[in-house]
């Protein structure tokens, strides 16, 4: 299926990557995947990629003189493909301001809790200790503020009488898989348009 031409950015297992590629082979979401990156060489995501026949490349950040030029490689491989769209997927790199500044498309994150509350690391555990009663996920547009773009869409998940932080996460990851694909399909349909960092929802 043609359409939203993706690149995908995973630090880890990318079980959001291949949540969206799953959408994608079934014929519901309008995107191609043309690339996956991350700043880890044994990434599990780069396996997932490989065995699915996605291009994909691990830039690892020790082989560069300094966080900007690290960017700046990245950029260099996202501009040779189409992209149309760069979604975060469990990336744990902070990405700089040149990145954002620079970048071909806009970016989008998911973060597991509903921001504004709980940015940053272990967002399930703080949810836990703060003793909230709801949690889940959210996504976002990517600035230069960490876990602080416009929000897009959110998805409320309980917290249960004896969560802890992994308890929680379980519950909260199947809503991220569903909520993230659903948001890509509204951006490759339309629904929901994103200039510079504001976002528009259509009815």
């Amino acid at each position: 299926m043609s359409g939203l031409n993706l690149v995908v950015l995973a630090s880890g297992r990318g079980s959001n990557f291949k949540a969206i590629q799953d959408h994608i082979d079934r014929g519901d979401l309008a995107a191609k995947i043309q690339l996956v990156l991350s700043d880890h060489a044994d990434a599990p995501a780069l396996d997932l990629a490989r065995a699915a026949g996605i291009p994909q490349a691990a830039l690892v950040a020790a082989d560069y003189p300094d966080r900007v030029r690290f960017d700046l490689a990245l950029l260099e491989k996202i501009k040779a493909v189409p992209c149309d769209l760069i979604v975060l997927a469990g990336y744990m790199r902070v990405l700089s301001q040149t990145f954002i500044q620079e970048a071909p498309a806009p970016i989008i994150n998911i973060h597991p809790s509903l921001l504004p509350a709980f940015p940053g690391l272990h967002a399930q555990r703080q949810a836990v200790e703060y003793g909230v009663k709801v949690s889940g996920c959210t996504v976002h547009l990517v600035n230069d503020i960490l876990d602080g773009g416009a929000i897009i869409a959110q998805r409320v998940v309980p917290v249960l009488p004896g969560d802890d932080e992994d308890r929680l996460a379980a519950r909260i990851l199947p809503e991220e898989h569903r909520l993230y694909s659903e948001v890509i399909g509204k951006i490759a349909s339309g629904q929901i348009k994103i200039k510079d960092q504001s976002v528009t929802i259509l009815d």
